[in-house]
């Protein structure tokens, strides 16, 4: 949740704050504020609501500095009005913060009997406060002083503060929500990821748990909460700043679905073998031996990865013959679930930072459980505290519905299925080169899908005043109409259910009559003929049926209201097509009815808090 930015330099701070907040927008909002040193004060304007409404009021009371941080907050403590928007300021001190400080209240309760007035409702103006006891009471410099404060917090940060007295230094920490900082000719930025800094530098360092830096225009100083030293090289980060633009596009959700023909190729370029219908094993990073031993394998994720993930168990038991489970991770870390040193966790999470991706993760390393991270963004927490990291090369990803990162964690996990497959022995050559051919071929069936874009409006317009929509499929189509109802809530605040389709009879069957949508993934697979009975189930009720289904077929033709057409492809890669036209309906959709679609309300991008 939330953005941070932060500048020092010798530039004017305010735009590029600004602009900095921009890039994190897909994070989602409900506030904003900037505090800008300007050599002898602080100055801070915040605003509730987009960051125009910021925009308009920096018209009104425009700040000078060269050194600054800025803030998008997504409320979790206190309303969203202009009093709980960040920066957070206490005596000379201003700071901005993502996360949750979980012993807030005793905290608040201590200052309180100190005498300390708090003007917010918020978890943040504590330390804000507890900072500016630190550097009044014990006389400590900043950096100490934010020490000395965060050793007394319990829960998750990214901070960012600046002070009155130290105009020439800005502080950051983190624990358990994302902080990047990055280095331009003379200056240092500083932000929650990475389209934030791009416009400026592509040199970066990803601070890690239980760190603290001092940044100043010629130097980065890096340490631990305990005092020791960090020595921690940048990293150059290959994506461009026109990655994070719309390229032309209405949406940046349109223009990532449109890219996922290049991001599969991205994330499948130089891992395939296909001479040897194989997976190069570095680019796994588990060892051999542990791909043989493994016992099971225990997926974790949540949202759209999870629904991935449910995919990637297919996959697993199909080609590796490994027994597999599918979590939630937010239900694993709410209970005392049992791993074994046997056991493969394979964690999904497209920003590499989802807080309850992260705590299950951990659960599971602490009972020594092997653990591999699969996620988009280089150096995130998730794959830093992983024994492996899978990385998927989607590039940034702005709205907040995700689309190239779903397809590209899918390729990913079928080609870690492969990987596993061959190293036990359960998938031979053979089979395993066509498997991987039809993948490789996959981008360019994305394109044909695609280049039928256009067609989805119609459907769309046939469905856009529904106020109930049933997805139904089967098998590798499952997690599909789970993905495709995800999709339509999120983005166009219509009611939708994902089903299993052998499921329909034991419940949803009573929903369905002639007002009642209902979208089926029903392309030519092993299963075609058990989902087309479900097909003749909702037509006998009069429902009215959308489907997604394999050039040529004339019997659902003849069933179905509105026909999407995919080509026909192995089984084990219709994920990558069948999702496409729902994620293009659920644009559609949402486009029609004049909702938010990059940014839909109450969602956040990164999920960093519980």
């Amino acid at each position: 949740m939330c953005g941070i930015v932060g500048y020092i330099g010798p530039k004017a701070c305010a735009p590029i704050l600004l602009e900095g907040l921009r890039k994190l927008e897909y994070r989602g909002y409900d506030s904003a504020g900037l505090a800008v040193h300007d050599g002898k004060h602080i100055e801070v304007v915040r605003a509730v609501g987009k960051l125009g409404n910021l925009s308009d009021a920096l018209d009104k009371h425009p700040m000078k500095g060269t050194l600054g941080i800025g803030h998008t907050r997504w409320a979790t403590h206190g309303r969203p009005n202009e009093v709980n928007a960040h920066p957070h300021v206490a005596g000379g001190v201003a700071v901005v913060h993502n996360g949750i400080i979980e012993n807030h209240l005793a905290l608040r309760h201590d200052l309180e009997q100190q005498g300390v007035k708090f003007l917010s409702d918020t978890d943040t103006e504590i330390v804000a406060h507890l900072i500016d006891r630190a550097r009044r009471t014990s006389k400590l410099e900043l950096f100490d002083a934010v020490r000395r404060a965060l050793q007394q917090v319990q829960g998750a940060y990214a901070i960012a503060v600046i002070c009155e007295t130290a105009p020439d230094t800005i502080v950051v920490a983190k624990s358990a929500s994302p902080l990047v900082i990055g280095f331009g000719q003379g200056e240092v930025l500083c932000g929650s990821d990475i389209p934030a800094l791009l416009a400026h530098t592509r040199d970066m360092i990803f601070l890690e748990d239980g760190e603290l830096a001092e940044l100043r225009p010629d130097k980065v100083r890096i340490e631990t909460l305990e005092g020791k030293p960090v020595d921690r090289p940048a990293k150059r980060i290959d994506w461009s700043p026109v990655m994070a633009e719309r390229g032309g596009f209405k949406h940046f959700m349109l223009k990532e679905i449109h890219e996922q023909p290049r991001a599969v190729e991205d994330t499948l370029r130089g891992r395939i073998n296909l001479t040897g219908g194989d997976i190069h094993g570095t680019e796994i990073g588990l060892p051999p031996e542990f791909a043989r031993d493994t016992g099971r394998v225990y997926f974790v994720a949540c949202g759209t990865s999870h629904h991935a993930t449910i995919a990637g168990r297919y996959w697993i038991e199909q080609l590796a013959r490994i027994p597999a489970v599918v979590e939630l991770a937010s239900e694993v870390r709410c209970r005392d679930p049992v791993f074994t040193p046997n056991d493969l966790v394979v964690a999904v999470s497209q920003s590499g930072e989802t807080a309850d991706t992260l705590a299950a993760v951990r659960a599971a390393k602490a009972q020594g459980a092997k653990v591999l991270a699969i996620a988009n963004v280089l150096d995130s927490a998730i794959p830093r505290v992983a024994d492996a990291a899978l990385y998927t090369h989607a590039g940034p990803e702005i709205g907040v519905a995700s689309t190239k990162c779903f397809t590209t964690q899918l390729a990913a996990l079928l080609m870690l299925a492969v990987y596993l497959g061959r190293r036990r022995g359960t998938l031979d050559e053979t089979r395993a080169r066509d498997v991987l051919q039809a993948l490789v071929e996959v981008p360019n069936h994305m394109r044909h899908v695609l280049a039928q874009a256009p067609y989805l409006l119609g459907i769309a317009k046939r469905i856009v005043h529904a106020p109930d929509v049933l997805f139904l499929g089967r098998g590798l189509g499952f997690p599909i109409a789970l993905e495709g109802a995800l999709k339509l809530k999120e983005i166009s605040y219509i009611h939708a259910e994902g089903y299993a389709a052998g499921e329909m009879k034991h419940g949803p069957i009573a929903l369905i009559d002639e007002s009642t949508p209902v979208v089926v993934v029903c392309p030519k697979d092993a299963l075609y003929d058990k989902v087309l009975s479900n097909v003749q189930e909702v037509r006998a009720r009069e429902g009215r049926v959308f489907a997604v289904a394999t050039n040529g077929d004339s019997v659902i033709a003849d069933l179905a209201e509105h026909l999407f057409l995919i080509p026909e492809v192995r089984d084990e890669v219709l994920p990558l097509l069948t999702v496409l036209p729902l994620q293009l309906l659920a644009y559609h959709v949402a486009d029609l009815k004049g909702t938010d679609i990059d940014q839909p309300r109450n969602l956040a991008k990164t999920v960093t808090v519980e």
